[in-house]
C-alpha cells in the first residue's frame, strides 16, 4: 500500500517486527512521518523545494528529498551535509518516540553518488592487494558506509572486516 500526502509518499510494507529489536514497520513509518515534518520545516526555513520520499527496508526508515532541478539541492547534498542532517533529524526523531533511530537520509541522490565513490575505493584497495599487499584498510567511516563496502566487497569475492572504536572505526579488507 502507498500513502501519499502532500508531496510525501511512504511506501509500507506487513507490520512483522523488523531487523532492529523491537521496532515494528509502524514503528519505522512514524519514524519517517516525524524526519519528513522536520526536513520539511529546515527546507521553508531555507526556502529550498524539495519533494520527500519515505520507504521502510532493512529495519530502517529511509527519507529521500529530491527535486527535478538537481542545483536546487547542490548544497544539501554534499555527503558531509547529508550526514549532519541525518544526525539532527535522528536526534529530532529520537526526541520525539524516545527510541534510538537509524534512520537513513538521502538528498538529491547522494547515497547512489557516496556508493559509486565507495566502489572506487575498494577497487583502488584491491589494485593495493592484487600489488602483493597483505590487507589494505579503509578510512573511517559510518556503519552504513562500513555496511555498503562490506557488501561491496562480499560481491567481488574478497573478505572484510571491521576494526577500531566510534569514529575511528574502519574496514579492512583481504583476500578469503
Amino acid at each position: 500500500m502507498t500513502n501519499t500526502t502532500d508531496d510525501v509518499t511512504t511506501e509500507r510494507a506487513d507490520s512483522a517486527p523488523s531487523a532492529r529489536e523491537g521496532a515494528t514497520v509502524e514503528q519505522l513509518e512514524q519514524e519517517g512521518d516525524i524526519a519528513a515534518d522536520y526536513l520539511e520545516g529546515l527546507l521553508d526555513i531555507a526556502d529550498i523545494d524539495g519533494d520527500l520520499e519515505l520507504d521502510v527496508r532493512g529495519g530502517r526508515a529511509y527519507v529521500s528529498v529530491e527535486n527535478e532541478d538537481a542545483d536546487a539541492l547542490r548544497l544539501l547534498s554534499d555527503p558531509d551535509t547529508v550526514q549532519a542532517l541525518q544526525e539532527l533529524t535522528r536526534i529530532a526523531v529520537q526526541a520525539q518516540t524516545g527510541r534510538f533511530s537509524r534512520l537513513i537520509l538521502d538528498v538529491g541522490g547522494s547515497r547512489d553518488a557516496r556508493q559509486r565513490q565507495l566502489e572506487k575505493l575498494v577497487d583502488r584497495a584491491v589494485a593495493r592487494l592484487d600489488d602483493g599487499a597483505f590487507q589494505a584498510s579503509l578510512p573511517a567511516m559510518s556503519s552504513y558506509e562500513r555496511k555498503l563496502v562490506h557488501d561491496i566487497v562480499a560481491d567481488r569475492g574478497l573478505t572484510s572486516e571491521s576494526y577500531g572504536e566510534g569514529a575511528d572505526r574502519h574496514t579492512v579488507i583481504r583476500r578469503g
